[in-house]
């Protein structure tokens, strides 16, 4: 029940101030910065019983969230006493402001300024597996989710781009909105996201070439505000070519979290991209094992269909833990299908339990500053 502040007319009275305080803290859905300091607020008023007004530019007409925006301003709004009712309109930020805001987010000043970058901070993990159809973009996007959903701020780069599965996996499929050159993350069950797949119908294959592949995932860094992340996951194609060593020379704080199933066909092929790793002093975080058991929702069994034990030999083989076996599960096939990951739509499932745990182990692993070129300042 709301409280309200009465005047002497008997009419609900509300403090402009903190209300106006109070929309203004909203954080932009794909921002994640209070539409105040956006400059997205255009005006509040406050009419006749607390009737209240909000307007609000949006950074692109067609914003996809606006919904949401919706509901979080009424809900900030209805918090202060004396407000009744809300009203929220939108109109579109000018070519200017659209153009000042991207300034903004890079951090630029009027001479240039630093790309957008990852915050020192930010915990990086390229998921990575020897070959195909080990599940590992399953194990990326539902490794993303459990992070998302303890608290962590999340980002999943799809750069498996032959094979991108991220916009089927998170049930999204719509063009990132762009800024003057900075595009932002599409978010989706709280992890934000960045695909090829945003950029080309369903249907059509990729059929770019290495450079220009390239510069689309070094776009995906520099070029893509991504904001403060707690963590950044990579899905990688599979094996170790041109695409996995090029994202990898870009992002050399990454750390290797290996995904394998429990045949030694799987394992000894991603043992070779364990070796990558150690040639280009990449630290390992662990190993995932997918599939490692089949299991029966009828009668609770759990078969080993992929034989047993590759997860924990590639793990040794490595010199790191075994941080998980995902069973594979119904719940986990029919999430893959309809867009929604085992983690949010059937938490319950065994599958999802497991990733839950996975997301609690992930170890913090920096890379040792051995070999790698620092930067240099002179002090006067």
């Amino acid at each position: 029940m709301l409280t309200r502040n009465r005047g002497k007319a008997g009419k609900a009275t509300v403090d402009e101030a903190a209300l106006r305080e109070a929309v203004a803290a909203v954080p932009d859905p794909e921002i994640h910065r209070g539409i105040g300091e956006l400059e997205m607020l255009r005006s509040v008023t406050v009419g006749r019983g607390g009737a209240v007004h909000v307007e609000i530019a949006l950074t692109t007409p067609a914003c996809p969230l606006r919904d949401r925006l919706t509901a979080d301003v009424t809900s900030a709004a209805t918090e202060v006493s004396g407000v009744s009712s809300v009203q929220v309109s939108f109109t579109s930020m000018t070519e200017r402001e659209r153009m000042e805001l991207a300034g903004r987010l890079r951090g630029n000043t009027e001479g240039g300024g630093p790309a957008n970058a990852l915050g020192s901070r930010t915990a990086v993990y390229a998921v990575a597996s020897g070959k195909g159809g080990v599940g590992k973009s399953s194990v990326a996007a539902n490794l993303a989710v459990a992070l998302a959903a303890s608290g962590k701020r999340v980002g999943l780069i799809d750069a498996d781009v032959w094979g991108y599965s991220v916009p089927q996996l998170f049930g999204v499929r719509r063009n990132p909105v762009a800024l003057k050159g900075l595009m932002l993350p599409v978010e989706a069950h709280g992890v934000r996201l960045m695909s090829v797949g945003f950029f080309v119908s369903e249907e059509e294959p990729v059929v770019w070439r290495g450079p220009m592949l390239h510069k689309a995932l070094e776009q995906f860094l520099s070029d893509v505000h991504w904001g403060e992340l707690d963590v950044l996951l990579l899905d990688l194609p599979p094996g170790t070519g041109d695409i996995t060593l090029s994202l990898l020379e870009l992002l050399p704080q990454a750390a290797l979290l290996a995904v394998t199933t429990p045949q030694p066909a799987a394992r000894n092929v991603a043992s070779r991209v364990g070796r990558m790793a150690k040639d280009m002093r990449m630290p390992v975080a662990g190993v995932v094992e997918n599939m490692s058991t089949l299991h029966c929702a009828s009668c609770g069994e759990h078969t080993a269909m992929f034989g047993s034990g590759g997860g924990q030999q590639l793990a040794d083989e490595l010199g790191t833990e075994l941080l998980a076996q995902i069973p594979l599960d119904v719940a986990l096939r029919e999430a893959g299908d309809i867009g929604v990951p085992v983690v949010t739509g059937a938490p319950l499932a065994q599958s999802a339990a497991a990733f839950t745990e996975l997301a609690q182990r992930l170890p913090v692993v920096r890379r040792s500053i051995a070999g790698l070129a620092l930067p240099l300042s002179v002090v006067n």
